[in-house]
């Protein structure tokens, strides 16, 4: 079973933070990065989950894990793995969410699943998630596309979502990383990650990038909005964890 999971954010440096870590020798690779257990698939059972993962003798200092990015923003997996794996380590990464909203917005573009504009997606926003949040809180098993595709603004929503997964975990569980610094100086972060791990030290030779892609610069007007938008949200995350991350 997993010793850690990487929980999100989505588009915020997941998948080549978990890239390094298998590449760590004390660090064996689930089946795939994001087994998506505790959000999409977990009717599948836990056998299933669990024969995800490497067979690991009791006397080896190896450790393994996964990332999937949703499961910070699913309103029954903070329930869920609390359940199953109580004292898993949680690792989270938190980019500005005005960027991490126009690349989400971007990544659905490019994945064929996103018709409007940037502009009418944030808009209409709160009409493609909110019947959806309430059909996934009646109904375990429902599967929402638009919650877990449309959820630009929400899912830079930060506060809410630690506050609820720190009702399930104590604080001790949870290693939270601003995204840049882990963007301008991915060694000293890593560094930081297999420390939290209780892993030896390890350098890689290379901290190549996963999933950069090229999209039009965001419009100044909309630019402003947004961060108008998110400074509440913002400050009260920057309090809850006692950090200011200068967004």
């Amino acid at each position: 079973m997993p010793h850690f999971l990487i929980i999100g954010a989505q588009k915020c440096g997941t998948t080549s933070l978990y890239k390094y870590l298998i590449q760590h020798p004390q660090v064996y690779a689930a089946s795939h990065k994001e087994l998506h257990f505790f959000d999409i698939y977990f009717k599948k059972g836990l056998e299933w989950y669990y024969k995800q993962f490497p067979l690991i003798k009791l006397n080896k200092p190896i450790i393994t894990g996964e990332s999937s990015p949703y499961y910070i923003f699913h309103p029954h997996a903070p329930k869920r793995i609390s359940n199953i794996l109580p004292n898993v380590k949680l690792i989270i990464l938190l980019r500005n969410p005005v960027d991490r909203a126009y690349s989400h917005y971007y990544h659905q573009v490019k994945m064929k699943t996103e018709n409007l504009s940037f502009k009418q997606a944030i808009n209409e926003e709160n009409n493609r998630l909110q019947p959806e949040l309430i059909k996934m809180l009646k109904d375990e098993d429902y599967y929402s596309i638009p919650y877990q595709y449309y959820s630009y603004l929400a899912r830079g929503r930060y506060i809410e979502q630690l506050q609820t997964w720190m009702n399930f975990f104590p604080t001790k569980q949870f290693l939270i990383l601003k995204s840049e610094d882990f963007f301008s100086n991915p060694n000293a972060i890593f560094q930081t990650v297999l420390d939290f791990l209780g892993i030896s030290p390890y350098q890689l030779k290379e901290y190549k990038k996963e999933n950069t892609n090229n999209y039009p610069k965001l419009d100044i007007n909309t630019k402003n909005e947004l961060y108008n938008y998110y400074d509440n949200h913002n400050l009260k995350l920057y309090n809850y964890l006692g950090t200011n991350f200068n967004w």
